[in-house]
């Protein structure tokens, strides 16, 4: 039996939820941050409806996805090591938002061949100002299709872009580094007509993803603002 404080949090967790999807427009869809949060509050969320979920740690992934049902659409959105990819294919991920090179999309490639099975990603585009993050920068990657390199890929369906703001209060900034993002893949669009399904901007957080759908994103990446500050 839950105590009355969880009893309280799960229901803040529905309510949270529900406030959120509220204030997406038509077309926006809504990843639930679940990263560094029990089973017990993902389940919460799935009761009310989501299905979408956002884990930054392959081990934690592992963990987690046996015990919750199967429908739920996994997203990997953290840093992914090039020694775990291995790992991290084990679980039924959805969608990697986090390819961050040419290196790491290589491995996840083969790996999935090795598999048998094909993989959806985000390419990561890096903007912000803070040298820890991790990505393409966007001449890179717009080089990157130029050259038509994802032509090669056997296994792998590129699906679009990710990025970050800067970690800023500046609001002109974060607006500026999000239609940067917007604007590799309009970029990306334009210049492969041969690149199907390439659709997703993701990008918005708890603290910013309205700003982030004014400039074009179409799948929000939020946490803090559903399940609260990290419990583990």
């Amino acid at each position: 039996m839950p105590t009355n404080t969880q009893t309280e949090t799960m229901t803040e967790i529905q309510e949270n939820l529900q406030r959120i999807k509220s204030t997406l427009p038509s077309g926006v869809e809504l990843v639930a941050v679940s990263k560094f949060h029990p089973a017990e509050c993902l389940r919460e969320a799935y009761d009310a409806g989501q299905r979408k979920f956002g884990e930054s740690r392959v081990q934690e992934l592992l963990q987690k996805y046996p015990t919750l049902p199967t429908d739920i659409e996994w997203h990997f959105i953290g840093h992914v090591q090039t020694n775990k990819v291995k790992q991290l294919l084990q679980a039924p991920v959805a969608l990697i938002e986090s390819v961050d090179s040419e290196r790491l999309l290589e491995i996840i490639d083969r790996e999935s061949e090795r598999l048998g099975k094909v993989t959806r990603v985000l390419m990561q585009v890096h903007v912000a100002k803070e040298e820890t993050k991790f990505g393409f920068f966007p001449e890179e990657l717009l080089e990157y299709f130029r050259q038509k390199k994802y032509q090669n890929l056997k296994a792998t369906k590129l699906c679009g872009v990710m990025g970050m703001a800067s970690l800023t209060d500046d609001r002109q900034r974060i607006e500026e580094d999000f239609r940067a993002i917007a604007d590799v893949h309009h970029s990306v669009k334009a210049m492969c007509d041969d690149l199907d399904g390439f659709d997703i901007i993701s990008m918005g957080m708890s603290d910013d993803y309205p700003l982030a759908i004014e400039c074009g994103s179409n799948l929000v990446r939020v946490g803090t603002a559903i399940f609260g500050p990290r419990q583990y």
